[in-house]
């Protein structure tokens, strides 16, 4: 190819690069509105002033192909979980199947209004009641609210039903333990529902140490919090002597389901214990997760604290119809607008029939096996800091590849490059240069096959040419940020030249 030829490729990448500010000129317009028919009023007449923004001036001056291409274009160079696969371990960034979308839209579940009168709306609340029914089977509970709108916000309501709960007895108590294997979420919660924290370590095998959990359990202990699998992905197989060691002192055991996507259809979490959790409909189920929601995390109970449950709640007469009951008196209150995001509970009520309970484990030996997979293939490369066998997820770390000036985010971005998503970044906090990866049970071998080869292939590299790594990522469009200036001093809006 000539220079020539060279200089009008650029030319031409530019310009189909370029943004709509540059291609604007004055009296360009991608509308025609309808000439006007009512009296010319002020905006600030009808708006007030202060509802005003200034900024018309410098808004591009386009043609309607000009604004389709362009935002067609910046879709093409976004990744999702339908371009392809996210390793994120513990956010079970699953695949979201099309017909839970389909569902989701159906006359008279997509137009639904929330403050249509209950007995126009039994067809809705029969889903919801579906949706409970089924979750509390696979968890193994016995109430539940759909209210939450996401998992940390599930936390938050089940410390307040165990607040409630303790202060019913005359002590609300003081104290949540977390293991230092919990999800960043969990001490953020329970600080939120006016509690202290209290950190337990885990052994060398990453699960809770008991000897330190028995020292910690007190009378002024309102709950511990477990993730189980903990973030390491391996179970806690000693869970029936953790729950009576803090029962025996009084206190409730909370569970943080985020997890659940390793135990669907095997093991129910309030079998061996465990007396509130919150499900992350938005993980284990295959809603969107969307830009940090909408989701869903429904929070499941036992008997004991049914009665503090969020109003309203669900109720199911002698008749067979439904109604939202208020009438409360020992109920938090109301933690959700209305119901929750129903739009969510129709998706995950989709997922969940699709599936029927044999695909329901399924799904969890899958996931479990992917995991096993990967790990197996990358054991040797990069370093296994808990050798204990792991359920959905894996955790390496960067200690080899450390001594060569290439830590996690380097990885990372360099697996950029090979056309994946990075896997979670330092975490969990007790891993040093952690690399946690969760293939979930969307993936196909193949997929796995070529990330374990896109893994293997950086860490020679890093011990080949490490500049390779640590410059990455090469082939996206745009190239390493400077990450401090990026959280601290973020661009979140436009603004006028």
């Amino acid at each position: 190819m000539s220079d020539r030829d060279i200089k009008k490729a650029k030319r031409h990448l530019v310009q189909e690069e370029g943004l709509l500010f540059e291609r604007s000129s004055p009296g360009k317009s991608a509308y025609q509105l309808p000439p006007l028919d009512v009296p010319s009023a002020n905006p600030s007449d009808a708006f007030g002033a202060s509802l005003l923004r200034n900024e018309i001036e410098g808004f591009p001056e386009v043609s309607e192909v000009e604004v389709v291409r362009h935002f067609t274009r910046l879709s093409t160079w976004n990744y999702g979980v339908d371009t392809g696969a996210y390793l994120l371990g513990s956010c079970t960034m699953k695949y979201n199947p099309k017909i839970n979308e389909v569902v989701a839209r159906l006359e008279g579940l997509g137009d639904v209004h929330p403050y249509q009168p209950e007995a126009f709306s039994q067809g809705c609340l029969k889903i919801m009641k579906l949706l409970s029914d089924i979750l509390l089977e696979v968890v193994g509970m016995d109430a539940i609210t759909l209210q939450p709108a996401a998992g940390a916000h599930g936390e938050m309501t089940g410390l307040f039903l165990i607040r409630a709960y303790h202060v019913s007895r005359g002590n609300p108590r003081s104290k949540v333990l977390v293991p230092d294997s919990a999800h960043g979420t969990n001490p953020a919660s329970a600080s939120i529902a006016g509690y202290q924290t209290q950190n337990i370590p885990s052994n060398a095998k990453g699960t809770v140490d008991l000897a330190c959990l028995e020292r910690a359990m007190n009378e002024e202990v309102a709950a511990l919090m477990l993730t189980n699998p903990n973030t390491l992905g391996i179970f806690e197989d000693q869970i029936v002597e953790i729950a009576r060691i803090v029962h025996a002192r009084g206190g409730l055991l909370y569970m943080d389901g985020a997890n659940l996507n390793a135990l669907l259809g095997v093991s129910r979490p309030g079998d061996f214990g465990v007396d509130v959790l919150h499900l992350n409909l938005h993980k284990t189920f295959s809603t969107p997760h969307g830009g940090g929601g909408p989701g869903a995390g429904p929070v499941a109970v036992k008997h004991i604290l049914e009665p503090f449950l969020p109003v309203p709640v669900l109720v199911q007469k002698s008749d067979g119809t439904f109604i939202l009951e208020s009438n409360r008196l020992k109920s938090i209150g109301r933690v959700r607008a209305f119901y929750g995001n129903f739009g969510m509970l129709i998706r995950a009520l989709a997922y969940a029939l699709a599936n029927g309970s044999d695909g329901l484990k399924q799904v969890t030996e899958d996931a479990v096996l992917n995991s096993a997979y990967v790990r197996k293939h990358l054991e040797g490369t990069y370093d296994l800091p808990y050798p204990a066998p792991s359920l959905h997820e894996c955790v390496f770390s960067d200690r080899k590849q450390a001594a060569k000036g290439v830590r996690t985010g380097d990885i990372a971005k360099r697996l950029i490059d090979y056309g994946f998503h990075p896997y979670t970044v330092s975490f969990p906090l007790i891993v040093s240069g952690a690399l946690m990866i969760e293939p979930t049970e969307s993936e196909s071998k193949q997929e796995l096959d070529l990330l374990i080869d896109a893994l293997k292939s950086i860490a020679r590299e890093v011990e080949q040419e490490p500049e390779t790594v640590l410059q990455a990522p090469h082939t996206t469009r745009i190239r390493r940020l400077d990450e401090v200036q990026a959280a601290r001093r973020p661009i979140l809006r436009w603004r006028p030249a």
